[in-house]
């Protein structure tokens, strides 16, 4: 029998159970997929602990994977079995295998490995919206990007600077530091020993920022609204430290008539079409070698508590993958 991870009840990573499964057959629009590499995002332990519900229990976390389609259901004609197609908004993922809803995913690449594939979607679909349809950066901004050592970060990073940004990047540590700068980060700050916002207008020369991406949280929040520039745009699309509190509108007015935001990948891969063009927007910058995907830690699937334990820590850089 297939073996997959199951949570009975929200807690910490010891909830989670490596167990037999029945994989049911695929329904309407649906595929069943036979996965190679499952990916690991932050996500997973807010559905994990409880902090986003799901609809019932148990349940198996899980959003991101690659592998080889088996069977389709009725209705679907956009994939065949035997073809390799990866997914960044599925659900169920930490699994050998995985019925999902077609619509959810993409057909992988030639030059694409699996690994690769599981590591990026959901992060590398997550940079691909913040910097092509949150706020279109081009050449000549200036953007900071808060934990630029992280999963995401690494990737959006990389692809900013790309695109012709002067990336400003946050991180925790000096060792983080360094892979922020190997990665497109022009000025690393280390925002727990430094005062961020202070160091942003210095860089700027008084302007400040177009845009801040958020994905840490509590930890940034106020803070970072002093960065922008008027009329710029606050990006929170995540909350590692905890969620930003509940703040009044008026506070926006006050920093300059900004603008805030909490995009999701769901609501943006909600589209066939823009998630294919997603999808090849972000096939296309690594195929060319211009974003490499940092995969820095391989894990079975049976140690999923230990690989959140490790996520949970922020001790991680990178992605990171099981493989069933």
């Amino acid at each position: 029998m297939p073996k997959a991870i199951r949570v009975h009840e929200y807690g910490g990573p010891e909830v989670m159970r490596y167990e037999d499964v029945t994989v049911p057959e695929p329904g309407p629009g649906q595929i069943h997929v036979r996965q190679s590499a499952i990916g690991v995002n932050f996500i997973d332990i807010y559905f994990r602990s409880g902090a986003y519900k799901v609809p019932q229990l148990p349940f198996t976390p899980g959003n991101e994977g690659a592998g080889t389609v088996v069977s389709v259901g009725e209705g679907v004609t956009d994939f065949r079995p035997g073809e390799r197609v990866a997914y960044g908004s599925a659900a169920g993922t930490y699994a050998e295998e995985v019925v999902i809803q077609a619509s959810a995913a993409v057909h992988l690449a030639d030059g694409v490995e699996d690994a690769t594939a599981a590591a990026m979607m959901l992060k590398g679909l997550t940079a691909e919206y913040l910097l092509h349809r949150t706020y279109r950066v081009k050449a000549g901004d200036t953007i900071l990007f808060h934990a630029a050592a992280g999963g995401v970060g690494l990737i959006a990073c990389q692809w900013a600077k790309h695109l012709g940004a002067t990336v400003i990047g946050t991180v925790g540590s000096e060792e983080k530091a360094e892979l922020a700068r190997a990665n497109g980060c022009d000025h690393v700050i280390l925002y727990r020993d430094e005062d961020f916002a202070a160091r942003v207008k210095e860089i700027t020369n008084g302007k400040g920022v177009p845009v801040v991406y958020d994905g840490v949280g509590r930890d940034t929040f106020p803070a970072s609204l002093d960065c922008i520039s008027p009329l710029g745009l606050f990006v929170s699309f995540g909350s590692a430290s905890g969620p930003v509190d509940d703040f009044s509108l008026a506070l926006l007015g006050q920093k300059g008539s900004l603008y805030a935001t909490r995009p999701s990948l769901f609501a943006h891969a909600g589209k066939r079409e823009t998630l294919d063009d997603m999808a090849r927007n972000l096939f296309g910058v690594v195929a060319s070698g211009a974003v490499t995907i940092p995969v820095h830690a391989q894990a079975r699937l049976a140690d999923a508590p230990q690989v959140h334990t490790d996520l949970a820590s922020r001790k991680t850089t990178g992605a990171t993958v099981m493989i069933p």
